[in-house]
């Protein structure tokens, strides 16, 4: 053992006590790393549900790199008074230095402990809409909806937002509070149509898919009421009339899924078309021209 130590001392020239720190890090690594491995190893054995397996890896990878930093640290570290100067110095720097990786650490810091989104929510940060899959130190990571994709479905893409933007940016949480949306449909019928009869056709077709989520809600929003200021007078699906230039615009409001919006305006709207077919006297319109002659011709 001694001459290997003479050997890297008069070959790399690291001293004996820096090697007995080097040898002392890399059983340090080795055996957290093992740990690690093992925890994780039971965990996928008896857990098989997707969300609950990535809380624990990332709680079992977080605990263990702490550790890691603390038994490395100790070692290389003689006082706890050289470790003070050390520190102040070192912060000091990254402060100048490191001031965007900085403010991912305190933005990683705020979604841990305020938690304005978690994983598995639907949310908006500026530009960018999806659904949370992963949060780390620097960044968090979403399944993209929207963008060229209607009706907030799914693009593929995997978008990386940095911690530090939930500081400056705007964020939208579809599934906080009672986790339902209000989504509209409008449908647009010709002047000559019998509206009220069209409007009677919405709303019992409305009634049909949207009341079990109206009834829902109300159990949630009682449950959100505790946390946040959410108050509904009305909650139960409704069919607004308007006028447009073109006919008569009917709106169906409802409550919904945000993870279903896509799928309830495609069986609305199927159910609308097939109602229709069935009534000769309501017609969608479309914009048209019209034009009057008052009946006289020309002297």
């Amino acid at each position: 053992m001694n001459k290997i130590t003479s050997f890297l001392e008069l070959s790399v020239g690291i001293s004996p006590e820096n090697q007995s720190k080097i040898l002392y890090s890399i059983i340090i690594l080795t055996v957290l790393g093992i740990i690690r491995y093992s925890i994780l190893k039971i965990v996928w054995r008896f857990i098989e549900e997707p969300k609950s397996r990535y809380n624990w890896r990332r709680s079992v990878s977080f605990t263990i790199g702490i550790i890691t930093v603390i038994l490395i640290a100790s070692v290389w570290i003689k006082a706890i008074g050289q470790f003070g100067a050390f520190l102040g110095l070192f912060t000091a720097g990254l402060a100048i230095a490191l001031k965007d990786p900085l403010a991912n650490i305190a933005g990683w810091i705020f979604i841990l402990f305020r938690n304005p989104f978690a994983i598995g929510d639907r949310i908006q940060i500026g530009e960018h809409a999806g659904d949370v899959i992963d949060i780390r130190l620097f960044q968090f990571s979403i399944l993209e909806i929207g963008n060229w994709v209607a009706a907030d479905q799914s693009t593929g893409r995997i978008i990386h937002i940095p911690n530090g933007q939930v500081f400056i940016k705007t964020q939208a949480n579809y599934s906080a509070g009672f986790k339902f949306i209000w989504d509209e449909i409008k449908v647009l019928v010709t002047f000559e149509s019998n509206w009220e009869k069209g409007k009677d056709v919405l709303q019992e077709i409305i009634n049909t898919h949207a009341e079990p989520a109206s009834e829902s809600a109300e159990k949630k929003i009682r449950e959100a009421s505790k946390k946040y200021m959410i108050f509904y007078q009305y909650l139960t699906p409704i069919v607004y009339t308007n006028i447009e230039e073109s006919g008569v615009m009917l709106t169906m409001r409802y409550i919904c899924d945000p993870l279903q919006r896509r799928t309830s305006e495609h069986q609305i709207w199927e159910a609308v078309l097939k109602a229709f077919a069935l009534h000769k006297d309501i017609d969608f319109a479309y914009p048209t021209q019209r034009f009057y002659t008052d009946g006289k011709g020309d002297s």
